[in-house]
């Protein structure tokens, strides 16, 4: 493909800097929009500047991506209120036995959790509990930090639901489902080990001593999470705030928690703000919810006393509380007196309640399970994700419209603007001819073209993001393998899955998950972490070599 005229040359060429500008650093002091709004931008300038006509712009965007990608997120909010993520934290902390057992397993369940509910999901329901794990047994958040971050890329490369950009190549390539997994698992297995063992040489110091010790001997160091507190902890699907500063003053892995100042009804105020609510009934329900939640983050002893007051008032239940104070009554105790009949009905309603619980759950991991079995049928990928979401809105009994409103709707507005962007660029003619410039040199067919392929796909990852990386290259390399020999062109597209998934692990910036480990830990209350971009780097270099290396010779073998 020639150059287009020098004008939709130069005005693709500003577009497609401004969407990498604001998908790279979306909180640019000059325009501090966001990634999504940034995407939309530049599609909106590729049709205006005419790089691409509105009805190119309209087919470029992806419908059976946009729908695998809308199916899982519903299965993954079912998955988190049937407290599948709560068993998998419960198997961290289930009979540990020390630090680097804990870190071992750290790796092992977030790149299982990530290759079936995709790696940022896991990323948000898991930091916080990590942090509580880590706190209660006393041990530095660092490596546990960049161990769910960097196991959860890596475990994200095996299946095509793994990420966004393993979606795109499985669409895009017409591999299933089946053929992905076995051309990625075995190299993800090595490579979570290879990361595992890289993350005990790097930390073996920090995990073989107290943190106590490490902190100078200090005695009066923080107080210990308890037991119940971490086994209790409720995950709740969070969004993911920009960061303002990840090139803050880089903390050693011991660094004192973040503490946080503001109080829970200021974050509870916040919080309201900051969401929008259809009728003033939901606002109460929202308030009821927010106070609910904060009586149980601040609870700490309960007991029952005997209020005797002159107007016969039974006894109460009295919550005590530390950060206020003050003693809450929450609910009248029951009459010592109170008849067994009454006590056997509520005995039966309880029992009632807990087996329709037991029996919606069953159908949300059999629902998941019938899906996962489709999809290694062979079946299309994208309407077994929108069917099992369906199925399980179904099941679910009661309007739809709260769990749609956890759907990440700004990702899904966020991929149709870099599709009409990334289409506008690729009309310009400027990534065919730098292609061609590079293809001669990068062909699967000697182990040198593929370690300049696996070069070029790193950098670029890194430079411009994964998902457009793929979108630019994917059918490049799969044209260019395809002359080789059809088993080639799967070959180039699993490499590309491979590696561009394993990229993110570089940089702090290099993948969204990486983001949200960074950004939760950062905003947990009263035991916050801040994980730098240079604590990151100094880790994340040797791992991403390493990772890639191994991976790939595994992947062409295949």
């Amino acid at each position: 493909m020639a150059l287009a005229s020098i004008d939709k040359v130069v005005l693709g060429c500003v577009a497609f800097g401004i969407f990498w500008v604001l998908a790279v650093f979306p909180s640019v002091p000059f325009m501090p929009v966001g990634r999504t709004a940034g995407s939309l931008l530049g599609a909106m300038l590729m049709v205006l500047f005419r790089v691409i006509t509105p009805e190119e712009a309209y087919a470029a965007v992806d419908l059976p991506i946009l729908g695998l990608l809308f199916g899982t997120m519903v299965v993954s909010i079912f998955l988190e209120r049937a407290d599948m993520f709560k068993y998998l934290g419960s198997a961290l902390a289930w009979r540990s036995r020390g630090s680097k057992d804990l870190l071992f397993r750290v790796c092992l369940v977030s790149a299982v959790a990530s290759a079936l509910f995709t790696n940022d999901t896991c990323c948000v329901v898991l930091t916080e509990f990590i942090l509580k794990l880590a706190r209660q047994n006393n041990l530095p958040p660092q490596p546990f930090l960049l161990a769910l971050a960097s196991s959860s890329n890596i475990g994200s490369a095996a299946t095509p639901i793994g990420n966004p950009q393993n979606l795109v190549i499985a669409v895009q390539s017409g591999i299933t489902f089946g053929q992905f997994l076995l051309g990625v698992f075995p190299a993800m297995i090595v490579g979570v080990i290879t990361n595992t063992c890289i993350l005990l040489c790097y930390f073996w110091k920090y995990l073989s001593v107290p943190v106590k010790d490490q902190e100078g001997g200090n005695a009066a160091g923080p107080e210990v999470v308890a037991d119940d507190e971490v086994t209790s902890h409720r995950f709740t699907p969070a969004r993911m705030s920009h960061a303002s500063s990840v090139n803050g003053v880089d903390a050693d892995c011991v660094s004192e928690p973040i503490r946080r100042s503001d109080s829970l009804n200021r974050a509870d105020t916040l919080s309201l703000r900051s969401r929008s609510y259809n009728s003033e009934g939901d606002i109460q329900v929202a308030i009821r919810s927010m106070r609910a939640s904060s009586m149980s983050q601040e609870m700490v002893e309960v007991s029952t006393v005997c209020d005797r007051r002159d107007d016969g008032v039974g006894p109460r239940k009295i919550t005590r509380t530390t950060s206020h104070q003050r003693s809450v009554i929450i609910e009248d105790a029951p009459e010592a007196d109170a008849s067994d009949g009454e006590k056997g009905k509520d005995g039966d309603v309880a029992e009632e309640k807990r087996w329709k619980v037991l029996v919606w759950k069953s159908a949300v991991y059999l629902t998941t399970l019938g899906m996962l079995v489709a999809l290694l049928m062979g079946l299309n990928m994208s309407w077994c994700a929108i069917t099992a979401a369906l199925v399980l809105l179904a099941l679910d009994f009661t309007d739809a419209q709260a769990c749609l409103e956890k759907v990440s709707y700004s990702l899904l507005i966020f991929f149709c603007g870099m599709f009409i962007t990334v289409d506008g660029f690729n009309k310009t003619g400027i990534p065919n001819a730098l292609w061609e410039l590079v293809e001669p040199y990068s062909r699967i067919n000697s182990a040198k073209g593929s370690a300049l392929l696996a070069v070029v796909i790193l950098v670029l990852s890194n430079v411009a993001s994964n998902v457009p990386t793929v979108l630019l290259l994917g059918s490049r390399v799969a044209a260019s393998a395809a002359a080789i020999s059809p088993a080639s062109e799967k070959k180039a597209w699993l490499i590309l899955a491979w590696v561009s998934t394993v990229a993110g692990n570089l940089t702090l910036l290099g993948s969204a998950a990486n983001l949200i480990v960074c950004e939760q830990a950062r905003r947990v209350q009263f035991f916050g972490y801040n994980l730098t971009f240079w604590s990151h780097l100094r880790f994340g270099v040797p791992s991403t070599i390493i990772v890639t290396a191994i991976g790939l010779l595994i992947v062409v073998s295949y």
